[in-house]
């Protein structure tokens, strides 16, 4: 066998073992909430037809039926 060398199973090397934290993790950005997700243009976009769908058929209802 050779000098040194880890014989065991042959799909996890003594690096993937390694756990020591060498390097600082990198910095994580904050978490993004509900506010960014309404923020996106064809989200935005979706809610207004969706809006003017609905703004639509109560003025049909209240005014024509």
């Amino acid at each position: 066998m050779g000098e040194g060398r880890h014989t065991g199973c042959a799909m996890i090397c003594p690096e993937m073992l390694d756990t020591s934290r060498e390097q600082n993790p990198a910095p994580t950005e904050e978490p993004r909430g509900c506010l960014f997700a309404l923020s996106q243009p064809p989200l935005m976009i979706f809610l207004a037809v969706i809006g003017v769908l609905l703004l639509m058929a109560s003025v049909h209802d209240l005014f024509l039926l």
